[in-house]
């Protein structure tokens, strides 16, 4: 069958508003076979890694999937949260949040609901719950604040995949970016600031975003603008001048060049100068995961100090404060603009006497 079973409509039931947060994905559990299960899935997406299938495919399962899944494990178990991943926690917990938010400012019927990109639970299985729950309209926000193909894009391609075997496929809507969002931007800015106000101020502050390779500028990815941008709109709000601060690329993979300055390579530079104190945020992330938590707190401590450095402070994500979330409300809220459609009971009972009416005409005709 083409397409998917549509789930039983009954006339005179309010159709809804359904809002989906997309993330990244993460593993089921620390272990090495879930992690390859994970990393197959990631990393066999032609967005993510861009090199001829059949090579690409020979390294991967060649090499790649018999030595990273045991060492990757290894490195979320030390972040792993007694609820889960530390991805899928906070992003569960944002939605939940984020569907209270909404409550307060809408009588509009919303479903807040969450998807990884890979891993569970997986967009379509999202979708089709909120299908299940008659939502008519979807507003897609994948959690992504600067626009890369290889993650907003690559969240789109599956929600796209997804309506391809609807046969009532709803109204759709996606978010782009929200980078230079004032309520984004305010939000790093005190999520930082009141670190500081408990920790005290550094000699130099690293803005530290997940990187890419260097071809993905080349082709036009709008990735590394955004990210410059972000940090330039975030050192303005901090008041920090330019020797103050620095923007750096994490999570290099592979052997070729990729987005620079790399991040290791920064913070074993200023270990080597002797900084005194150095902090690190991570704008590219609105939830710790293994990125911010293993490979920045914990590694990136490691660099600098053993390079020499003084003081090391990792600044967790925006995660669940209350600025993060009442700007994501904001965010959410202009994008349903048109969507904000209060159900009309008197309407939606006649909707249903209507059909029960047809129904009942239709049976005396076939008797």
């Amino acid at each position: 069958m083409r397409y998917h079973t549509e789930p039983t409509h009954t006339h005179g039931t309010p159709q809804k508003t359904g809002i989906l947060l997309v993330n990244l994905g993460t593993p089921d559990a620390p272990t090495p076979q879930a992690v390859r299960s994970y990393l197959k899935e990631f990393l066999s997406d032609p967005r993510v890694v861009e090199i001829p299938r059949p090579i690409w495919w020979l390294i991967l399962n060649g090499i790649i999937l018999n030595t990273r899944p045991r060492k990757s494990a290894a490195k979320y178990a030390t972040v792993w949260m007694k609820e889960g991943s530390p991805l899928r926690v906070h992003t569960e917990k944002q939605a939940a949040l984020l569907q209270g938010y909404l409550g307060q400012r809408t009588q509009a019927p919303l479903v807040v609901e969450f998807a990884m990109r890979y891993g569970n639970p997986s967009i379509p299985s999202v979708l089709d719950k909120l299908k299940r729950q008659n939502c008519q309209r979807i507003l897609v926000v994948p959690m992504y604040p600067q626009y890369a193909a290889s993650t907003t894009a690559t969240a789109n391609d599956v929600v796209f995949d997804a309506l391809k075997l609807m046969r009532n496929a709803p109204a759709l809507r996606t978010i782009r970016n929200f980078h230079d969002r004032p309520g984004y931007i305010n939000a790093l800015a005190g999520n930082i600031n009141a670190y500081w106000m408990k920790h005290g101020r550094p000699e130099k502050l690293l803005m530290s975003f997940h990187g890419l390779p260097q071809f993905t500028l080349d082709k036009g990815d709008p990735y590394h603008c955004e990210c410059h941008k972000t940090g330039r709109l975030l050192a303005q709000e901090l008041g920090l001048t330019p020797e103050q601060y620095a923007i750096s690329f994490q999570s290099r993979f592979g052997k070729a060049e990729w987005l620079k300055p790399y991040t290791t390579a920064t913070l074993k530079e200023w270990g080597a100068s002797k900084i005194r104190r150095v902090d690190v945020v991570c704008p590219g992330f609105v939830a710790d995961c293994l990125e911010t938590l293993e490979e920045i707190a914990l590694e990136g401590k490691e660099d600098f100090l053993h390079a020499g450095g003084g003081e090391y402070h990792y600044i967790p994500c925006l995660n669940e404060s209350d600025a993060w979330m009442r700007a994501l409300t904001e965010l959410v809220m202009d994008n349903l603009q048109g969507w904000l459609i209060e159900p009309d009971a008197a309407e939606l009972e006649q909707s249903r006497l209507r059909a029960l009416d047809l129904q009942a005409r239709q049976q005396i005709r076939s008797n």
